[in-house]
């Protein structure tokens, strides 16, 4: 006889569901979405961030063109603030901008160094999800297939900052005063009582500044995330040190500041500061204008046996 035939199953294991006190956990992911902008012109991708605090469920998104860390430390700076305090953890699905992999032991995990400077600058502490582990970070995936069926389906966007109004607009007019199906309350009134329980907001914003080398173009420009930032006029070295910062692009030459730029948002933009590109100008004005005849003066066409002619007299006389 088989055992398993006599054997009584196994009784189910029912999870019990994890609630996070007020202010004590927020849920971080990117998700891909492929719009065309103006219905018109080719299909783009676009990421949108969201944050999602675990208590109250209120949800705070924002559209972005890129994944890379200053958007990513911009987006948290900007959250927080929407917010009016801090949580003290944020669970991240393993993100490469925020979860650099495994230390040696293959039990530790190692943050990017910049994220755990905004940590300690804010007063979270990041956390990964567990590997495999989808249910842990349910919170901020759930809110995705939600913005897809109820916000992204059916709209057309002009661009990225239209994108960004409606969806503003949708949060705070929509799913952000529904009522949860999880919790049973109304998500701005429940976050209402958690907010008091965030961390408060440091002093000043967060300096999240990264370091690289970048060639100077052709056009005199240097490239940073898909966009072009000019230097001066003059400027000789080739290879130039770049600051960059959620806000802003400042590149030097020989240790020295030669221009400061807004950060870009899109991609293949383009900044040149006034004072820029100067040489330039003032030889396009140098330029000789074109010789204009008056009305009626016609140049005089001779036959092409003249200038045989006279190309033989000159021949002639040498």
């Amino acid at each position: 006889m088989v055992l398993r035939t006599v054997r009584p199953p196994p009784a189910p294991i029912f999870e019990v569901r994890f609630e996070t006190p007020p202010g004590e956990q927020a849920q971080v992911d990117f998700a891909e979405f492929k719009v065309c902008f103006g219905n018109q012109g080719p299909v783009r991708r676009v990421w949108l961030f969201a944050m999602v605090l675990g208590h109250s469920r209120y949800l705070w998104g924002q559209f972005v063109l890129h994944q890379d860390l200053p958007t990513v430390l911009r987006c948290h700076m900007e959250a927080f603030a929407h917010f009016g305090g801090v949580p003290r953890e944020i669970l991240y699905d393993r993100m490469k901008t925020a979860v650099l992999g495994e230390d040696d032991s293959g039990e530790g995990i190692v943050y990017n160094a910049k994220l755990l400077a905004c940590g300690t600058h804010y007063g979270f502490l990041p956390r990964a999800c567990q590997a495999y582990r989808a249910k842990t970070k349910g919170k901020v995936e759930r809110p995705y297939r939600y913005i897809r069926a109820d916000f992204f389906m059916a709209r057309s966007f002009e661009d990225i900052d239209d994108m960004n109004r409606q969806l503003r607009h949708w949060l705070d007019t929509v799913a952000n005063v529904r009522c949860h199906g999880t919790t049973g309350r109304v998500v701005v009134e429940h976050f209402r009582e958690e907010q008091p329980q965030l961390q408060p907001l440091p002093a000043g914003r967060f300096d999240a500044v990264l370091r690289v080398e970048r060639r100077v173009s052709h056009e005199g420009c240097v490239s940073v995330g898909g966009n072009y930032y000019s230097v001066p006029d003059g400027t000789r070295k080739r290879i130039l040190d770049v600051e960059t910062t959620p806000d802003s692009v400042r590149i030097f030459e020989d240790g020295a500041l030669i221009a400061t730029h807004a950060r870009l948002a899109g991609r293949r933009e383009r900044s040149v500061l006034a004072g820029h590109r100067v040489l330039q100008r003032i030889m396009q004005r140098e330029k000789p204008d074109a010789i204009v005849l008056p009305p009626g003066h016609a140049v005089a066409q001779r036959p092409l046996a003249v200038y045989d002619f006279i190309a033989r007299q000159i021949g002639g006389q040498r």
